[in-house]
């Protein structure tokens, strides 16, 4: 990715909101100082702190169990879509919107019809170079009729790309919709930007053998 599509570096040490250049998924999650301060407040706290160590054991409960009782999920990326308003046509035209790759996953259905998952992925981002992503998504669903469901939550996770700190892992969270059709679904996750940076949307198809 050219640095010219990126934040300046002083201002992404300087602000702490999610960045991100060309592609899916580049958004460089830091803390704002005064959430920085808060954090600090809760670890200096004993009751605060085992609080978090209870949300973090129950965390850690939730992956094994989307690991271990999930089902296997085939992640096949689609296309990556610069929003028009966001680039130039000249910078689009360079960029690789159809990118190469797959992924697998294991997700599960909990009670109450929300999907839990973990998945990995490697894919072509925007300039031909190999990207990696990998974490763990949410989402709840409507009935739209003949068993087609639409789904809205969120995936959080790391990605690594080779124009930014050579394959060093960025933390993401991101939202994601999905449109079900029995064990197929179409879905997207959006990456917010501004002029130059982010503003896209990345589709890829998930199948789940043998569940409907």
């Amino acid at each position: 990715m050219p640095k010219s599509s990126l934040l300046p570096t002083n201002r992404m040490w300087r602000w702490c909101s999610p960045v991100s250049g060309t592609s899916v998924t580049e958004p460089m999650c830091r803390l704002p100082a005064p959430l920085a301060a808060c954090a600090l407040m809760l670890v200096a706290s004993p009751l605060r702190a085992e609080g978090v160590s209870s949300w973090l054991d129950q965390a850690k409960d939730e992956l094994a169990t989307t690991w271990h009782e999930g089902r296997s999920e085939v992640y096949l990326p689609l296309h990556t879509a610069h929003l028009r308003g966001a680039y130039s046509r000249e910078k689009i035209d360079s960029y690789q919107e159809t990118p190469w790759g797959l992924g697998y996953g294991r997700g599960r259905f909990d009670e109450k019809g929300n999907w839990h998952g973990l998945y990995a992925m490697g894919f072509q981002d925007s300039h031909y170079k190999p990207e990696w992503l990998a974490g763990y998504g949410w989402k709840t669903y409507w009935n739209l009729g003949a068993e087609v469901r639409l789904g809205l939550g969120y995936t959080a996770g790391f990605t690594t790309r080779s124009d930014i700190g050579h394959y060093t892992p960025l933390p993401l969270v991101l939202p994601i919709g999905s449109l079900d059709y029995r064990e197929v679904s179409l879905e997207a996750a959006y990456v917010p930007g501004g002029k130059g940076y982010g503003n896209v949307l990345f589709f890829w198809a998930k199948w789940r053998p043998g569940q409907h």
